[in-house]
């Protein structure tokens, strides 16, 4: 994205959102964050909204997304996904309040676990969430829930899926791109870094790609 965009987040401070804020803003654009705990938001910077509240609240969709150009979801909650879908009801209901406010573009991170519509994921994978990820089968389920829904009843919408290998927070290991086959572990800000750059690439719209470090 090379002009100024507003740019509505959810899980703006968490983690990868943290640098995801960072380098949107630091890029010239507008964010909108919606954060349970506004003090958790390490930044502070004229072009950073924070509204309070929750993807459990009863939100305002509409007026979340006043003049919003593209809304990035970055969440996770192995608690509550252990017992609802929480992400895809967020989703089912922000997608037809981004058609009302003329809201185009979505990009959703969801985990290198969970496998895209219609896909299988590798032996090494599956083994992987079967065993040490086990723990989060939850998150993995509302993750492709969410990627059915958008790919199922969401195709007027320009939305892209980011499946990260998200590992933990450190410098930079690389630059990270998008592969159909390849999963890297990836640090945060690698993480945030390659979703900013996802959110501009029309060529990953309607993709529920992963993303790898460059061989060599």
């Amino acid at each position: 994205m090379t002009t100024q965009q507003t740019l509505l987040i959810f899980g703006g401070t968490g983690q990868t959102g943290q640098h995801f804020t960072r380098l949107a803003l630091d890029a010239g654009h507008r964010v909108r964050v919606l954060a349970r705990t506004p003090s958790k938001m390490t930044i502070a910077h004229d072009d950073l909204e924070i509204v309070q509240g929750s993807i459990d609240d009863d939100l305002d969709l509409d007026a979340l997304l006043q003049g919003v150009d593209a809304v990035v979801a970055m969440l996770g909650d192995a608690a509550a996904q252990r017992e609802r879908q929480v992400n895809t009801a967020l989703v089912r209901a922000l997608v037809p309040a981004m058609r009302r406010s003329g809201t185009r573009r979505f990009l959703y991170q969801a985990g290198g676990l969970s496998a895209a519509p219609g896909k299988r994921l590798s032996p090494v994978l599956r083994a992987v969430r079967s065993t040490l990820a086990r723990g989060y089968i939850g998150q993995h389920e509302d993750n492709e829930a969410v990627m059915r829904f958008l790919d199922d009843e969401a195709r007027d919408v320009e939305w892209m899926v980011h499946r990260a290998g998200i590992g933990s927070d450190g410098p930079s290991k690389g630059e990270l791109r998008r592969s159909s086959s390849r999963i890297s572990i990836g640090t945060f800000v690698d993480c945030a870094t390659y979703n900013l750059r996802l959110l501009g690439d029309d060529s990953a719209v309607h993709t529920c790609d992963g993303s790898a470090y460059g061989r060599g």
